[in-house]
């Protein structure tokens, strides 16, 4: 059963949220992200009951409330990593195939990507994420297998020696609370949540050169030194009207911003300019809306407008839509002036609202400042679509968070098992195709290029080619917790190598194997970690992975 807790909730039927009302369940899952929704898959298709919480009314992390479209390695179609994800990625195609005005080329198009976007095969609007993945759960959720409290947020939890025993939840419009006691607890937050009200051993930010050994690691470690956070929107063109939003409160200021960082920053934030991520020269690209790509400068550069376009037009029917629609989530609304994560409540308010200030500045100067090809400046046809984010004020539901508390687990991953210049070192090799270290206890696969983006720290770019990597179970093991799970950014990584770790099809996989772990080593009844220690255990947990369509290894 889906308990929205808000009227006129996006996902799935209405209910009333239940007051005071305890669940017993196997499993707990923490966060309905991409992860979490994997981990409930996962976990209720080997027989365990589920709860499972959402801070916002949107199920999706990443691809819904934080309204980021997947990015994604080059070998995705082929090797999606688990068969769900295949499924997940399909079923996104299908939606459109069946529900939306599609040109016959496009339908007939195996590999349709609704709005053709650079950054992703598959980029789509945020609603769709959300109504496959509520269809995905629907099965669960109808038999009462699987429970989800929407607009809920862990407050508390009661803890034993190494183990936790259940959590208080609170649903944010009501303010009503819930015990919810399990045998395994999945954090599949996009913080970390659980982790300090769990009493959990975690590591924030950045690890030290001397700790990790790896070469992008700083001097010194900075917990305070933490990726940007950016808070997305999306908007399309109208040629002729005016839809420029009020002039924000803070534009003064983040027009006259450079950001503070070493190496320096390209000059002022809002600009077409910024820090080219691989080598940190001052690059500009244009911007021209509507996919008007004609009327770009000569240039090889990627127009900002196909960057990360959700809808492009042309994939439609004439007159479905007036324009393409595109999200903005570019290095120009990067928010680096400080944390969310462990600081008093009143400062992560200021950087929200700071943070948000910088978004809507950012399309305010695009409305009236951003320079045209034809010499003028400004785009006063832009339009905030609010109905695309499903907010009063435009902006995603969630912050886009990069970097989250991580646990301090039996296995670190390092950058030295997945940089290509550091696994050239081990191999010799020049060549050919390099994989990353691998791992005896892998649960899974996944590749993107380690990309940190700006951080809190002062850290320009730090942006390196990496190899195809698994992921090891140690890194899903706390030190000393016995019943929690981490199921998303929050394993066992560094500062560093979180930044292959911690986008769509990675969690995704982290996440299938965190509520596969939950509910085999419930069915074997013995603690996660027995599981890794135990050559026979571990044996038979990747066999199963492996049925249920899980890769472990790359094959390339």
């Amino acid at each position: 059963m889906v308990y929205p807790g808000v009227a006129g909730a996006a996902t799935g039927p209405q209910s009333t949220m239940p007051i005071g009302q305890e669940f017993k369940v196997d499993v707990v899952i923490v966060g309905a992200g991409l992860g979490g929704c994997a981990a409930a898959l996962a976990a209720c298709r080997q027989g365990a009951n589920v709860v499972m919480t959402e801070p916002t009314d949107w199920i999706g992390g990443q691809v819904s409330q934080q309204g980021v479209p997947p990015d994604e390695h080059q070998w995705i179609e082929e090797v999606p990593g688990t068969h769900s994800y295949g499924r997940y990625r399909s079923m996104i195609r299908e939606y459109y195939w069946r529900h939306y005005p599609l040109i016959s080329q496009a339908r007939a198009n195996k590999y349709l990507n609704p709005g053709n976007g650079a950054v992703s095969r598959i980029c789509h609007e945020p609603r769709v994420s959300v109504a496959v993945l509520q269809s995905m759960l629907a099965p669960m959720l109808s038999s009462g297998q699987l429970t989800l409290l929407l607009n809920t947020i862990p407050v508390s939890a009661e803890t034993s020696g190494d183990r936790v025993l259940s959590l208080r939840v609170e649903n944010v419009t009501s303010q009503q609370l819930i015990e919810l006691q399990g045998d395994i607890f999945i954090d599949a937050s996009e913080e970390g949540d659980l982790l300090p009200i769990t009493g959990t051993e975690y590591v924030l930010g950045a690890e030290s050169r001397d700790e990790t050994g790896e070469p992008h690691a700083p001097d010194s470690a900075d917990p305070a030194n933490i990726q940007a956070l950016t808070y997305c929107f999306a908007i399309d063109h109208l040629v002729g009207e005016d839809h420029t939003i009020d002039r924000p409160e803070m534009y003064d200021f983040w027009k006259s911003h450079t950001p503070k960082l070493e190496p320096p920053w390209s000059g002022p934030l809002l600009s077409l300019a910024y820090s080219y991520p691989r080598n940190l020269v001052p690059k500009t690209l244009p911007f021209i809306p509507c996919g008007r790509e004609e009327a770009a400068p000569v240039t090889e550069d990627l127009n900002l407008w196909l960057y990360r376009r959700i809808i492009h037009r042309g994939n439609f029917e004439a007159g479905a839509y007036k324009s393409d629609i595109t999200l903005i989530n570019w290095p120009q609304n990067d928010y680096m002036l400080g944390n969310i994560t462990d600081v008093s409540e009143e400062e992560r308010k200021k950087h929200i609202y700071q943070s948000k200030q910088l978004s809507l500045s950012l399309l305010y100067w695009l409305q009236t400042e951003a320079p045209r090809p034809d010499g003028g400046q400004g785009w006063q046809g832009l339009r905030l679509r609010k109905d695309i984010m499903g907010t009063e004020d435009g902006l995603a539901k969630f912050p886009y968070i990069r970097e989250s508390r991580r646990i301090k687990a039996e296995f670190t991953i390092l950058e030295q098992h997945l940089t290509l210049e550091e696994r050239r070192k081990v191999t010799g090799e020049t060549d050919k195709q390099i994989l990353a270290e691998p791992f005896p206890d892998t649960v899974g696969i996944g590749y993107y290029h380690l990309d940190l983006h700006p951080s809190t720290g002062g850290d320009n770019y730090i942006d390196t080619a990496s190899v195809p990597f698994q992921i090891p179970l140690g890194a899903l093991i706390p030190q000393r917790v016995e019943n929690l799970i981490p199921a998303c950014k929050n394993i066992g990584t560094t500062h560093i190598s979180n930044g292959c770790y911690r986008l769509h099809p990675v969690e995704w996989s982290i996440g299938e194997a965190a509520g596969t772990l939950a509910a085999h080593s419930l069915a074997r009844k013995i603690v996660p970690r027995k599981i890794r220690r135990d050559n026979k255990e571990l044996s038979e947990f990747q066999d199963l992975l492996i049925k249920t369509g899980v890769d472990l290894h790359w094959k390339l």
